[in-house]
């Protein structure tokens, strides 16, 4: 296997759950050394998440593989100490604590980029380093409100839904990664490394389109538009006639006109008024009741095939099962199987985005609790005695 384009790059990973692991996992996909540390008894609480076999998160096959764990307790003076000692020839520490915790632990910037001028930190919080909120705690789903995300997503008059996945967390994570990724440019020109701050809201409201510009110029405030996207027209779910929903997107303006041939329109095809999307956005109501009134004589299959056949961009709402079967998923190589401890197969998401010559792979499961602690602290230079009285402490917890 390509050993990736991060070989090489070795990375600490403080921190648990979502955000600050994506962006660590991000990187081990496509090769960096990533060193995550657990505090004990139990570890990153993620291995505890959701479904779990043989006592173990499925999740966390995901989010830790290609990772080593090292069991450490960050409370005590020696870990922190053999955490800044790990730090000497890092290029890049992950942490998604509480503004403040790395200060009191003494493992600050400050202390850290003394230690090693070369080093990138990523910070992640909720709120971000600085400004009146830094110290509230701060989840994904906190941030996804406060971005302007939320509100967002509902029916009109209907209580805002979250969206079924953390990704206010992920957001983070990526817009973390992108900014390792612009240091370690930086750092080949300088010399020097820089610390990196990512507050959960700020890259929700990154990705929020028009909304303050609208508000600005017009003091317009977006609404919940439920399965359509306001302003552009049309993009909404349209019921078929076996009771399945098939998502469709004529907003352009030659995709417009294929699509009211496809439904036998062809008065609107050719309505002047219709031509473009402001003269569509004022009879959005009329557009969603005629295609919606053709989609309701065809099952969703018939629905997708027409469109298709006049490269009108349209799908259907895929569950996980339907991932699960599709063969283009496949063909990309976005269900890739790999093999547990245990020997049986588990069935995970490949790896994003595909780089031609260097692209990313799984090189190693996600790691047990403390299983390579005497691998990372016997390269450090501890003996197998100071590692085990390490143990027997409570400091370090790991594998024997």
């Amino acid at each position: 296997m390509n050993a990736g384009p991060l070989q090489g790059i070795k990375v600490i990973e403080l921190g648990q759950l979502i955000a600050g692991p994506f962006a660590a996992k991000t990187l081990a996909d496509f090769g960096a050394d990533v060193i995550k540390i657990e505090a004990p008894p139990g570890g990153d609480p993620l291995r505890q998440w959701r479904l779990m076999k043989d006592g173990t998160s499925v999740w966390w096959q995901v989010q830790s593989r290609n990772k080593r764990s090292l069991g450490l307790d960050l409370k005590d003076a020696q870990a922190q100490d053999i955490v800044r000692r790990l730090v000497s020839d890092a290029d890049v520490l992950i942490e998604n604590f509480r503004p403040g915790a790395m200060e009191g632990w003494g493992l600050g910037p400050e202390v850290l980029q003394a230690i090693n001028p070369r080093l990138i930190m990523l910070r992640v919080s909720g709120y971000g380093q600085s400004g009146p909120y830094r110290d509230r705690p701060g989840f994904g789903v906190v941030a996804e409100a406060m971005g302007g995300l939320r509100h967002l997503t509902a029916e009109p008059g209907r209580v805002p839904v979250r969206v079924g996945v953390s990704i206010g967390d992920t957001l983070a994570a990526l817009h973390g990664v992108i900014g390792i990724l612009m240091a370690l440019h930086h750092r080949h020109a300088s010399g020097r490394g820089q610390v990196i701050d990512v507050a959960l809201y700020e890259a929700v409201f990154n990705c929020m389109e028009s909304l303050l510009p609208e508000y600005s110029a017009f003091g317009a405030v977006r609404e919940p538009g439920g399965s359509a996207l306001p302003g552009i027209v049309p993009t909404n779910a349209y019921q078929c006639k076996d009771g399945g929903y098939a998502l469709v997107a004529g907003n352009g303006d030659s995709i417009f006109k294929r699509l009211m041939g496809v439904i036998g329109r062809h008065d609107m095809a050719v309505d002047p008024s219709l031509a473009n999307n402001t003269g569509r956005v004022a009879r959005v109501t009329e557009l969603d009741q005629a295609i919606g009134q053709w989609t309701a004589q065809h099952t969703v299959d018939e629905v997708l095939l027409a469109l298709d056949a006049a490269s009108v961009p349209a799908g259907r709402i895929y569950t996980v099962a339907d991932i699960a079967a599709d063969p283009h998923y496949l063909a990309r190589g976005m269900l890739q199987q790999v093999t547990m401890d245990d020997g049986s197969s588990l069935s995970v998401s490949g790896f994003v985005p595909k780089l031609s010559a260097t692209p990313g792979g799984h090189r190693r499961n996600a790691p047990r609790l403390g299983q390579d602690s005497d691998q990372v602290l016997r390269e450090l230079g501890l003996t197998d005695e100071q590692t085990a009285d390490l143990r027997r402490r409570g400091i370090v917890v790991g594998e024997a």
